[in-house]
């Protein structure tokens, strides 16, 4: 009989996360000729306090109505999305990041899930080259008309929708649409991904409402920032919504892998106390208590992976 690894999922935010600035920022806003990101982002802002919408939304509807002008080459379809996605950069050793996160599980006996959960754009990030490397990617995506172009919003992940995928990737839905499926009420037990085993990585205001329902289940929050963001970083730890931060590099061995070396090492070794602790109640139900699955030397290394956690909580003030 095959016995199921236990599976940790591992999500990110796409933009500041993942990949520095917006993704917007790249071929899509200098194919429709706009020269100066900051105003775009300004427009985006405006747009929204006249409108109380939301910023997803607000964003949205502004590249649809961009690209609807004479000066702009070809429409918005989803393979010119794709075509933008492609162009957009990744931080130094994200393209390895996720064979080094998956051997690391397959030595642990750790089966390693990757997700996006982004208020960036699903399409893009399926055109970006790591788009394989995810089990799904939850994200904010456009309608299409019958000549495929996009033509309004099907969803916008803002902050509470982050907070919805959590449950999602918890119960195991893929779909946004299926709301009977993620409403539905799904014991323990029976999920597929518990939140002690998902680790979050963000940067942005939209991370926080998800890193701290996650920790308050017992999962990981780690912000990822760069120089310009350490001031807003800071304040997080201050405020303890996230475990960790780390700088923006995913090589092997930099404190970014180390810290998910050592969260992944805690997971294990409490999914490994509490096995033991499960069998020692079975055995002494049914009379037969040996003490021979009692290992002190597990109990002992669960004890002191917290400790360990702790010492590399403020990895990054000393890089």
């Amino acid at each position: 009989m095959t016995i199921q690894k236990p599976i940790v999922a591992m999500i990110y935010d796409f933009d500041g996360t993942l990949a520095p600035g917006n993704m917007q920022e790249y071929d899509f806003l200098k194919e429709i000729g706009v020269t100066d990101k900051a105003e775009f982002w300004r427009e985006n802002d405006a747009l929204g306090k006249a409108q109380n919408a939301t910023e997803v939304l607000s964003y949205m509807k502004l590249m649809i109505d961009k690209s609807n002008n004479p000066n702009h080459p070809r429409p918005i379809t989803r393979q010119t999305f794709k075509q933008y996605g492609a162009s957009i950069p990744l931080f130094k050793g994200v393209k390895e990041w996720f064979a080094l996160t998956r051997k690391l599980g397959e030595e642990m006996g750790l089966q390693i899930e990757h997700y996006i959960n982004s208020s960036g754009l699903q399409e893009m990030v399926e055109g970006s080259s790591i788009a394989h490397e995810f089990k799904h990617i939850y994200a904010s995506h456009f309608m299409y008309d019958a000549d495929g172009r996009a033509m309004w919003p099907a969803a916008a992940i803002d902050f509470t929708a982050k907070m919805q995928i959590l449950y999602m990737i918890n119960k195991g839905v893929e779909n946004i649409s299926d709301n009977k499926e993620i409403n539905n009420y799904m014991a323990a037990e029976n999920r597929r991904i518990p939140f002690n085993h998902m680790i979050y990585f963000g940067d942005g205001l939209t991370d926080i409402p998800s890193m701290k329902l996650l920790r308050s289940q017992g999962g990981f929050a780690i912000a990822i920032y760069t120089p310009e963001h350490e001031s807003q970083t800071l304040d997080l730890v201050e405020r303890n919504i996230i475990n960790f931060a780390c700088k923006a590099d995913y090589s092997k061995d930099e404190a970014l892998y180390n810290t998910v070396k050592a969260i992944l090492e805690h997971i294990k070794s409490l999914d490994n106390f509490n096995a033991l602790e499960i069998t020692n109640i079975a055995e002494a139900k049914d009379g037969t208590l040996t003490g021979s699955h009692s290992e002190p030397e597990k109990e002992e290394q669960a004890t002191e992976q917290p400790k360990l956690l702790r010492r590399i909580r403020f990895n990054f003030l000393a890089k």
